[in-house]
């Protein structure tokens, strides 16, 4: 269980960095090198500092000065990988204990040969601290070792600072500290670092550091431990002064590490997911989703989300997007409910922006916005990069038109509540959800003749811009008012205009062909050949080809759209309707989207094309995994993350989670002998194991729970066997 870098290379520098992330919810930090190298991008970000900076239209995640860098000296020649001769060398995430560890053999211009070993781990008992070590060696003469680390003001995000360095203070002689303020949010931050030897310090140019020499023999080992503590004004009234009372009582990085490997040990033991298959890759990459979307997800607090790029990069500043509820939540719902609840929380806590942005744009209820940060207000630029052809800016119109949000949110609602029956969050803040998502819908729509319709919309194909009738926001609309009908929100009059809403909201149907059209126009857009646009999904290759409108023009989607559709609404629809759409349009679809991949994958499973979903499942685990270069340089997909573990659990294990009903349904790949997996269901904690003869389904307690399979309910005590050939039962 190690994400390993076993060849130092500029040109994935980036993509390590990203790849090897430590965090615990609270901070993330980037997999860094200490040393600096040209291009390389460091990072260390706190989930909800986000700040405006002066000239700019949208909040971004800060990024924090760094405290990984470490200058390192032997016989007065500076550490590089680069410039030195490199004899081993080996980094590696351990996801079994958090740790991630450095270990390299160099050679020196005087000959000399000297052991590096750097290590990192964050703490997961205090959320707040994370602790940093440095190994060295030298193996056949004595050497000079000299260390300068510290706390580095000067990081920025991309060139942009974001911080007002308010103090930089010494405590005695191994204990260092920094107070900062954003400039337009105001949030202060207190970083604080305590050192195992004693230090000569210096403050200079935003950076406070402190400097270590020491003369060391062969074969022993100079060590140098740092343990540093972050804290906010989000959390604390007095940030700077709590982390140095806080890294006044640090412990050492051994403790740190241990409890670590604690934490990481029961996450291991009660939240994998297993799989007996041929290729050990299949394993590895749900194992490193799983990871990463555990320390990128606040554990306990409901005043922050999870971005898109979650703590692992800058990447889309941090801002939150549909992808929290659609991709990520499931994750957490079905494991961890409380923290699915959390990311609902955040949502309703931000209605009163949701609230401005609808009456801005004259509708009423809750106009979510499309991009979000720490305010509740919409955080999309209003342009893209500019085209250094043309001179002109690409309008960014999913703020404006991609109103499935609105919807996306409802739907997330649903299923936490038919999965948790938590009537206390529906009164108090999931009514006020559909409520409002509901009313924005009813002003949406224009009546055409004695049809209600929805124009001008961006679905989740982003390559189809402005259309009207997008079948998954039509549906997912009418499912999102059902919803208000179904919770009887609102008064007499409001559940009557659902009603009415109901009866007259046009809904795509299958033509003579069986096609359910993705909106008004696609079907009778042309077809193109895509095949070459296929072999590099993720490029947006095609846009170098054709511009922006005439793609819009053809028959050709960013991602899954129609087929996210059939996903998420799959009693909508017969399985023959969900078989023709799904391979005709994966035939249409690029893929230039990390979400696309594991939604047909788990709609080839539900047609029973397992080894097609199989091949579609692999591809996806590429997308940050993969060999290509720059992929996840400014950090990794995190709502790809999330749906891997979706495509396994409901598409492989076959799991519904429909109407209040818990349902398994396997299709296990050819190369898969079995897996297993826990869920959490009514407040029952299940446990699945999966062969290629059976399902058997386990829980602790007597209480009798519903589950179907093959068409048949049956009633779950302790433990049900499912045979697949016969499909019997045995209780």
């Amino acid at each position: 269980m190690k994400v390993k870098e076993k060849q130092f290379d500029l040109e994935y520098i980036n993509k390590y960095a990203s790849q090897l992330t430590i965090g615990n919810g609270f901070f993330g930090i980037r997999g860094s090198q200490e040393e600096d190298y040209r291009n390389q991008v460091r990072g260390m970000f706190i989930a909800g500092v986000y700040n405006r900076p002066l000239g700019t239209e949208s909040a971004e995640l800060v990024n924090l000065p760094d405290v990984v860098k470490a200058d390192i000296k032997i016989d007065g020649e500076h550490f590089s990988l680069e410039s030195m001769k490199v004899l081993t060398y080996e980094r590696a995430l351990d996801l079994k204990t958090g740790e991630l560890k450095r270990c390299t053999v160099v050679e020196i211009s005087n000959g000399k040969k000297v052991q590096v070993v750097t290590s990192r781990v964050a703490d997961q008992h205090n959320q707040q601290q994370v602790a940093l070590k440095v190994a060295i060696t030298p193996l056949f003469a004595d050497c000079q070792i000299e260390i300068v680390t510290g706390i580095d003001g000067q990081q920025t995000n991309f060139g942009t600072q974001q911080l007002v360095e308010k103090e930089l203070r010494v405590f005695g002689d191994d204990l260092l500290g920094a107070s900062y303020q954003t400039t337009e949010s105001n949030i202060g931050i207190g970083i604080s670092a305590r050192f195992n030897k004693k230090g000569v310090f210096q403050a200079k140019n935003r950076r406070i550091t402190a400097a270590f020499s020491e003369m060391v023999k062969k074969n022993t080992t100079f060590t140098l431990e740092k343990v540093v503590v972050l804290s906010t004004s989000l959390q604390h009234e007095k940030p700077f002064e709590q982390s140095v009372a806080q890294a006044r009582q640090s412990e050492s990085y051994t403790k740190i590490l241990e409890q670590s490997k604690t934490y990481w040990s029961n996450f291991w033991r009660d939240h994998r997911v297993t799989i007996e298959s041929t290729a050990s890759f299949d394993q590895f990459a749900l194992d490193f989703a799983a990871y990463h979307l555990q320390i990128m997800t606040p554990r306990n607090d409901a005043s922050v989300s999870v971005g898109a790029k979650g703590l692992t990069g800058e990447g889309y500043k941090g801002h939150v997007f549909w992808d929290t509820e659609i991709f990520i939540l499931p994750f957490f719902l079905y494991q961890f409910p409380d923290i699915a609840k959390n990311l609902l929380t955040y949502r309703y806590d931000r209605l009163a922006g949701a609230r401005q942005k609808a009456r801005k744009h004259h509708y009423q209820g809750a106009l979510f916005p499309w991009e979000s940060a720490s305010t509740g207000n919409e955080e999309t630029p209003k342009f893209a990069a500019l085209n250094i052809k043309t001179g002109t800016r690409q309008e960014v119109a999913s703020a404006a038109a991609e109103h499935h949000i609105v919807a996306d949110i409802a739907y997330a609602v649903q299923e936490y509540m038919q999965a948790t029956d938590d009537q206390l969050f529906l009164e108090t803040k999931g009514k006020a959800l559909v409520h409002e998502t509901a009313a924005f819908w009813l002003s949406r729509a224009v009546k055409v003749n004695d049809r209600l319709e929805i124009h001008q919309v961006i679905g989740p194909d982003e390559y189809t811009e402005y259309i009207d009738n997008n079948a998954y926001t039509n549906y997912l609309a009418y499912y999102n008012v059902s919803l208000a009908v179904k919770y009887q929100v609102g008064d007499s009059l409001f559940l009557k205009e659902c009603q009415t809403f109901l009866e007259q909201l046009y809904l795509p149907k299958a033509n003579e062909e069986q096609l359910i059209p993705q909106d008004d126009t696609y079907l009778s857009k042309p077809i193109i050949d895509l095949s070459l646009y296929k072999e590099r999904p993720g490029s947006q290759s095609i846009l170098l080809d054709y511009a922006r409108s005439e793609v819009n023009e053809l028959q050709v989607s960013k991602q899954a759209d129609l087929v996210m559709l059939l996903y998420l609404l799959p009693t909508y629809f017969s399985q023959s309707i969900v078989a023709k759409n799904l391979r005709y349009y994966e035939n249409k679809t690029i893929h230039d989207s990390s979400l696309s991949k594991a939604i047909h994958a788990i709609e080839a499973c539900r047609i029973q094309d397992s080894e097609w979903a199989y091949q579609l499942f692999q591809e996806a685990c590429l997308i940050d995994l993969g060999s290509e270069p720059h992929t996840s340089d400014d950090g990794l997909h995190a709502a790809s993350l999330g749906a891997l573990w979706m495509t396994v659990i409901f598409g492989f294990a076959g799991i519904q989670t429909t109407d209040g009903q818990l349902t398994i349904s396997p299709q296990l790949p050819e190369n898969w002998e079995s897996m297993t997996f826990p869920f959490v269901w009514k407040n029952h904690s299940l446990f699945f194991e999966l062969t290629k003869e059976q399902v058997i389904v386990k829980k602790d307690s007597e209480e009798p729970l519903p589950i179907f399979y093959a068409g048949t309910q049956y009633q779950l005590k302790k433990k049900l066997i499912f045979n697949w050939r016969n499909e019997s039962c045995v209780s």
